[in-house]
Formats: structure tokens, C-alpha cells, sequence
């Protein structure tokens, strides 16, 4: 198998994703961090899975010493602690209307000035940050939303609606990765609103408080969206992205199993077709039939102590419907399973 090209073509199907994302409802979403967040995470993930920093560098055609330096530009601040430096440092300049050098490098005194001096640089390579003057006399603005080119994801939502998407995110991250505590969450989320989307969910009982260890952690015992809910679908986007993902992550790491993996029908149909019907009802059937499943797992297990190797199941479905082109060759039905 040829896994670079592989991972190409994964990651242009993701790029696909993101950019749909960015521009849905007419949106233009900023996207000068994406760049830097995949890097910090793949760089993360790499070091979970045993991979050492060297051999983590040379994957990204680096040096070590210029992976380690990038690596802690973007890392959390050292100063400002629970938030990377990169983010730290624009909002320094966002707040401070238009700064020198040495303004800047004063708000991070337990921070490397060089590191710090880095972030300037690349903020305003990337058109965050606008730079003026030679020298001792430059000067730093933070550009505009006109100047960037975007403007708030509107979608007829309120701001109870977009309080609504954060809020299910949340749910959807913390029912899928906890518990986890203030700081780990932190890490992983990247708002301002963070503690008071906890303080709602709790309020509205769609999350817990446990103390473990002296540590505060936050769980999530479920994630249900109402399919005809308004808002929130933010969260049903990350929970289907995360069932994928980690399927497929399964398949690579576990040993052959019919318990695990994913398989992919497609069908060709058309109007006053037989079986129409039938072909677009599998995804209502589906729904149905889990939900169904899924009430009657809920009063056995409340009535049951479960035992210590308890498995969790995720099974997910996707349906989607495309018209082709007159023109277009009809191709044949196929199944493709992992």
C-alpha cells in the first residue's frame, strides 16, 4: 500500500471539509491558524504513539532544532498560561491598538524573547498583523475584520443559536474524550466563552462534575441531538467526523475483527424507480432501528452494574443523494468495506 499517497488523498478530502466549513451560510471563517494547530496536533499525536522528537522532525522534513523552536512558538505560553503563544501574542497586539516591539515582548516576560519576536514575524507574513517602519521605530497594528475579508457566520441565527452550536461541541468533545479537566479542555478548545459553555451545560444537565484525585473532571454519560432540533449542528458534524476517524484508526491498529469497520453501499436510482423508496428510506430505517436498540439497552443497563470490561460500541451511517449529469456514465453499484 502506498500510505503517502494515501494520506494526499485523505487529506484533500479534508481540505474539502474545512472549506466547506469556512464559507458555510456565506460565512468567511479565518482559517491563518489552521496551518499551526495541524501541526501542533500532528506533532502531539506523533509523540503519543512513542514516535521520538528527532524521528518527528525528519517526518517533517525539518531540522531538529528548527522543529523544536516552531514547536514551542506554538505551544502553550509560558506566560500566559492554557492558550499557545501564537494566540497569546496576537491578542496582544489586537488589544494594544498599535505597539512596538518592546511593548509586546513586555507582556511575555516568562517567555523566550526570540520565540516571541518569532511569532511576531510569522503573524505578519501570515496578513494577522501589519508591520510598519524599520528598526527601532516599528510599529505593529492587528488587521480588521474588513482588511481580513471576513464577516460572522450568520445562518439566521441568534445569539442564543450560536451559544447553542458551542455549547453542543462541547458536549459532543467531552462526551467523546472525558472526562477531562479545565486544563485539558483548554488545550483542545480554543474560546473564550469555555467556562461559561461549561457552566450552561452543567446547568442544563448535559454534562457532570466528578472530583477524581483531587482533580475536577467534566463527563458527559450521552450525546443526543434532536433531529429536527434547531441548532446545535455543529456538534452532530464533530461527533459523525469523530466516529469515522476513529473507526478507521481501529482498523489500522487492532487485529482483523467483524466487530470493526465500515462498509460503503452505492446505488443507482431515478425517478419512479422500484426500489427508490426503499434506497433513500435506509438512512430513516437506520435511525430508527439504533434508536430503538439503543431504548432498550438504556433500561436493561439501569437495572444491571456493569462489569469492569465494559465495551464501548460506535456505530455510525451517512446517506447522501446526488444528482448526475444526463451526460454523465452511469457507473455500477459497489461496496467498498474496511
Amino acid at each position: 500500500m502506498n500510505i503517502e499517497l494515501l494520506i494526499d488523498f485523505v487529506v484533500r478530502q479534508t481540505t474539502v471539509l474545512v472549506a466547506q466549513l469556512a464559507t458555510a451560510g456565506g460565512a468567511r471563517a479565518p482559517l491563518s491558524h489552521v496551518a499551526n494547530q495541524v501541526f501542533v496536533d500532528l506533532a502531539e499525536e506523533l509523540r503519543r504513539q512513542g514516535v521520538g522528537r528527532k524521528v518527528s522532525a525528519e517526518m517533517f522534513g525539518m531540522a531538529l532544532r528548527t522543529y523544536l523552536r516552531k514547536l514551542r512558538r506554538l505551544s502553550e505560553s509560558q506566560t500566559q498560561g492554557g492558550r499557545s503563544l501564537w494566540d497569546a501574542v496576537l491578542e496582544a497586539v489586537s488589544e494594544g491598538g498599535v505597539v512596538n516591539r518592546g511593548q509586546v515582548l513586555a507582556r511575555f516576560p516568562g517567555d523566550d524573547p526570540e520565540l516571541v519576536a518569532g511569532v511576531l514575524h510569522e503573524l505578519c507574513d501570515s496578513g494577522l498583523v501589519f508591520r510598519s517602519g524599520s528598526g527601532a521605530r516599528t510599529v505593529f497594528r492587528a488587521a480588521n475584520a474588513d482588511e481580513l475579508g471576513s464577516h460572522a457566520l450568520h445562518r439566521g441565527d441568534s445569539e442564543h443559536g450560536e451559544e447553542t452550536g458551542r455549547e453542543a461541541l462541547l458536549w459532543a468533545l467531552i462526551y467523546r474524550e472525558g472526562p477531562l479537566d479545565r486544563h485539558a479542555l483548554g488545550q483542545l478548545v480554543r474560546s473564550d466563552a469555555l467556562d461559561a459553555t461549561l457552566f450552561a451545560l452543567l446547568d442544563k444537565g448535559r454534562i457532570e462534575a466528578l472530583e477524581r484525585d483531587g482533580r475536577k473532571l467534566y463527563a458527559a454519560a450521552s450525546f443526543q441531538k434532536p433531529l429536527q432540533a434547531p441548532g446545535g449542528w455543529e456538534g452532530a458534524v464533530y461527533d459523525h467526523f469523530h466516529a469515522v476517524v476513529k473507526t478507521i484508526c481501529a482498523k489500522l491498529v487492532q487485529e482483523p475483527s467483524p466487530h470493526v469497520g465500515g462498509s460503503t453501499y452505492s446505488f443507482e436510482i431515478w425517478a419512479g424507480h422500484p426500489l427508490e423508496d426503499e434506497v433513500l428510506g435506509q438512512l430513516a430505517a437506520f435511525r430508527r432501528r439504533s434508536s430503538e436498540l439503543r431504548a432498550r439497552l438504556k433500561d436493561y443497563n439501569a437495572n444491571h452494574e456493569a462489569p469492569s470490561d465494559t465495551r464501548h460500541v460506535t456505530l455510525y451511517a451517512g446517506q447522501c443523494v446526488i444528482a448526475h449529469d444526463d451526460e454523465e456514465t452511469e457507473q455500477q453499484d459497489e461496496q467498498d468495506d474496511i
